[in-house]
């Protein structure tokens, strides 16, 4: 993605075009040192080069080859960035109709063996639970999926715990969740991360826009920028 500027696209100057030239010819020679690694061997790979925002043209290409999975590099943010900075990843995570890999370290023995799998075990996150199990499966991954019970929102008793989890498998969802607590989201999900030691921490999105993301923020938006394992977010 070079994400090119609209008027370096649309300007008709020679100059332009040959600065537009040059990036793609330059973009095109880095490709081959990038794809000439051993555990890219017997992988079928194919090269595109786009130059629109990343977020919006990545998902297209995505709905458009059927992927299962967009997976992306992130450096994350400090915390008072969010708001205002925003990351490729964290747009990439909210407007994606495709699940989204996230990954900040460059680990040397990738694996995901082990993932935690945060739900509100509400009914309409059921389709993005069966979602996140069909690829996990795929790739081989044990799934601990996790009720995260917070003190000052949407406090819960262990019994109305148990009643919620009846109902979400009574659905079509599962009732192997685990009950933990957390004053956030991201702390009890990391922690219990930690705990278990997990290769991969996954959540499902809202994909909140406009006003009301800006009041209400995102979860997952907040996992994918400060987390340091990888990071996969599923759209409900």
């Amino acid at each position: 993605m070079l994400e090119l500027s609209d008027s370096l696209i649309s300007h008709s100057a020679n100059e332009n075009k040959n600065e537009m030239m040059f990036l793609l010819a330059l973009t095109k020679k880095k490709f081959e040192p990038f794809l000439d690694k051993d555990f890219l061997e017997g992988v079928k790979v194919e090269a595109l080069i786009k130059h629109h925002k990343v977020y919006k043209e990545v998902d297209a290409l995505a709905q458009k080859v059927n992927a299962d999975l967009i997976i992306m590099g992130s450096h994350g943010l400090m915390p008072h960035e969010g708001i205002f900075a925003g990351s490729n990843a964290e747009k990439m995570v909210r407007n994606s109709d495709t699940p989204v890999l996230t990954i900040k370290s460059d680990s040397k023995n990738f694996e995901l063996k082990n993932v935690v799998l945060a739900t509100d075990l509400s009914a309409k996150s059921i389709a993005a639970y069966k979602k996140a199990s069909d690829i996990f499966e795929t790739l081989g991954s044990t799934i601990h999926l996790v009720y995260i019970n917070r003190p000052h929102h949407n406090f819960i008793s262990t019994k109305e715990f148990k009643k919620l989890t009846h109902e979400f498998a009574k659905a079509g969802g599962t009732d192997q969740v685990e009950f933990i607590a957390g004053y956030t989201v991201e702390d009890g999900l990391f922690e219990y991360a930690q705990d278990i030691k997990s290769d991969c921490v996954a959540v499902s999105t809202h994909a909140r826009k406009g006003i009301s993301h800006f009041f209400k923020g995102s979860i997952s938006e907040d996992v994918a920028n400060h987390s340091k394992l990888p990071v996969m977010s599923f759209k409900i």
